[in-house]
């Protein structure tokens, strides 16, 4: 908190916002009482407020972060206007962002590598759409020739990059939400100090908001005078726009194109349980081997490009160098929320749509739209063995009150919630009939859905599919059902005060 306070009060950019938005007040007024019609600029402002709230139905925003902002300018008639232009989804503040995101999905037959999208069409029709559908809208296609691993926690997942970055000779990609320096980091430093030496090209891009209360100022500069390449994303200056909401969630290490990890494992200790702050930290990660690991090198390059606004350079000396024994198919996939493609959620809604069996979801927070919802309720209702789990321990306590207030309607639909007793569940994880699951960084809420770079990798008929099935069912065992009697004890102003905060939930 004292890292973030300087870094706030060290900027008079933050000051200067607040001054614009008094000035603004100030010259309304003020061209009111020269005119001697002092109730000029409140009218000016309702006005502006009326035409926010026509436009807000127009929009083709998600319905439910719509109502959030109406029920704001409602309840704020003279500014709500006013701070939706500052704050809210506009083009405005879009264009605030460093440079529009449009990277252009590589041509993979130039490099004489052949996605397997069609080839898993033909082989399973039931997942063609999906397939067909991330690659369209993300470039991103399906792969065979992959060896794929699932990890149950973040330890034995950072047993095995330190591993493989020692294998390491020409590149390593990392790219993260949070580094914090302890254990983990020092220790995958040092790795990466060597390798400079070595003469390996190390790049790291980590999020400034993600890492401001974990890391110095400055750090990039830093790691630089290591010669490791480190990029700042989108760097907090805290000003009144919404564009620092759009942060890089992404979660992803390419070693020489080979070796490829992404899940919810951030490097900082409490992933790996050397520090606790809420229980046991109960994460998942997975690590391919082989040609699937492209997709993340494509996605960490295009991330480069956007942030640093140097071209992606030709794939040819990215490639994966070996093909490994087919294990079904992968599709790296990522989500960006600088367009109106709502790839994460959409892909999770499909799964849930298919569904035959049952559908089992892993999240830390569960902030769900109408969409979703109408989803998990008809897939209950169905017949199809819908559960869902939770942490036991929260580490934000308002977010945990809007989670439950989820429970008593997917419980009455038939969907069977459970909290992970031991402590606080970060995985992101979703399977379904033993033929698909996705493991990425993609939480169940608006952030994620709206306004966070993602990634996550989709599976088809591969063993990581039992893996993630047979890791949830030994984590409910230790999980607590919530049932009639656990709802029936929650006090009845708890339940409204979570009820009001479900109306700004898309806000938080």
């Amino acid at each position: 908190m004292r890292r973030i306070l300087g870094r706030i009060l060290a900027d008079r950019r933050v000051v200067g916002g607040l001054l614009l938005v008094a000035q603004l007040v100030i010259v309304m007024y003020s061209v009111g009482w020269m005119s001697g019609r002092w109730l000029w600029a409140p009218r000016i402002l309702t006005v502006l407020s009326v035409i926010i709230v026509i436009w807000l139905v127009r929009k083709y925003d998600n319905p439910t972060y719509k109502i959030s902002w109406i029920i704001v300018i409602l309840l704020l008639p003279l500014f709500g206007g006013l701070f939706y232009l500052l704050w809210g989804n506009t083009p405005f503040n879009r264009a605030r962002t460093q440079h529009k995101y449009e990277p252009q999905p590589p041509d993979f037959t130039e490099y004489r590598l052949m996605p397997a999208t069609e080839a898993l069409a033909q082989e399973d029709p039931r997942h063609a759409a999906r397939a067909r559908y991330i690659t369209a809208l993300d470039g991103m296609p399906a792969w065979t020739n992959t060896e794929a691993h699932y990890f149950r926690v973040g330890e034995d997942m950072f047993a095995s990059m330190c591993e493989e970055l020692w294998q390491a000779h020409k590149f390593i990609f990392l790219e993260y939400f949070i580094i914090e320096e302890g254990i983990m980091w020092n220790t995958i430093l040092d790795i990466l100090q060597e390798k400079v030496r070595e003469g390996v090209d190390v790049r790291i891009l980590y999020d400034d908001v993600g890492s401001i209360a974990t890391l110095p100022q400055n750090y990039d500069r830093f790691l630089a005078s290591l010669g490791i390449r480190a990029v700042r994303f989108n760097r907090f200056i805290p000003t009144l726009n919404t564009y620092l909401n759009y942060r890089n969630h992404r979660k992803m290490m390419i070693i020489d194109g080979n070796v490829g990890y992404m899940g919810g494992i951030n490097l900082a200790d409490e992933y790996i349980n050397e520090k606790v702050r809420f229980g046991h930290w109960k994460d998942t990660g997975i690590m391919l081997r082989g040609e699937g690991t492209v997709n993340m090198t494509s996605l960490f390059l295009q991330m480069w490009e956007y942030v640093t606004g140097e071209p992606v350079p030709p794939l040819n000396a990215y490639l994966p160098t070996m093909k490994m024994p087919e294990d079904g198919y992968v599709q790296p996939f990522a989500d960006s929320p600088l367009d109106d493609l709502n790839v994460g959620e959409s892909t999770y809604l499909q799964i849930i749509h298919n569904a035959r069996n049952y559908v089992y979801i892993t999240t830390p927070y569960l902030v769900l739209d109408n969409e979703m919802i109408t989803a998990l309720t008809i897939a209950a209702q169905s017949g199809v063995d819908v559960r869902i789990l939770t942490p036991g321990i929260p580490d934000k306590k308002l977010v945990y009150m809007i989670t439950r207030s989820y429970y008593q309607q997917l419980h009455r639909a038939g969907v069977k919630i459970y909290e992970y007793r031991p402590g606080f569940l970060h995985a992101k994880c979703i399977v379904s009939d033993d033929d698909t699951a996705v493991v990425g960084t993609i939480n169940m809420d608006f952030r994620s859905f709206f306004l966070h770079f993602e990634c996550a990798t989709c599976f088809y008929n591969s063993s990581v599919v039992h893996a993630v099935k047979q890791d949830i069912l030994e984590t409910i065992n230790v999980s607590r059902r919530i049932d009639d009697a656990w709802l029936h004890k929650v006090p009845w102003l708890r339940s409204i005060a979570a009820s009001v905060l479900r109306l700004f939930a898309p806000l938080l």
